[in-house]
């Protein structure tokens, strides 16, 4: 499934639908490159849960958590750990715990990664800085479920 998108507020309506269909525990990775839209995308899902905190990338501080929704978010920006991994972050319990888990450069954590998730590609257009497809990728029978909020 994709979508191609103009803007940062059709990127923003896209996510807060699909935030309708988050349930704890679900984990969505996010692939793209700098500035393709992933922190627009997880503002998105914030505003879709209700969080009305302002949602800022967690580049240096890899995590951040907002509560205040109908299930917490966990944005994660694991870019920082391309030498070490997560190990000591202890993931797991984000994974397998009460919120949703938003990773973004997820594969610098790739053994730490839950074996069902969805991913959303974020790619830019070469002739126009402003548009951007997004590639839905789930994987697992929960994430293809959650996918037909769209149809």
């Amino acid at each position: 499934m994709q979508f191609s998108v103009s803007n940062a507020e059709l990127t923003q309506k896209i996510a807060e639908k699909l935030a309708k269909a988050l349930h704890a525990g679900d984990v969505i990775l996010l692939d793209g490159d700098l500035g393709a839209g992933k922190t627009t995308f997880t503002k998105g899902l914030a505003r879709g849960l209700g969080i009305r905190k302002n949602v800022k990338s967690p580049t240096f501080t890899l995590i951040r958590e907002y509560h205040e929704g109908r299930l917490p978010l966990y944005h994660m920006d694991v870019y920082r750990l391309e030498e070490t991994g997560g190990d000591d972050l202890g993931l797991e319990e984000y994974f397998n715990g009460d919120g949703v888990s938003i990773v973004e450069w997820s594969q610098f954590v790739e053994d730490d990664l839950p074996k069902e998730f969805l991913i959303v590609h974020f790619i830019k257009d070469e002739t126009d800085d402003d548009k951007r497809t997004l590639v839905f990728e789930p994987r697992g029978k929960r994430y293809e479920e959650m996918l037909k909020i769209f149809e």
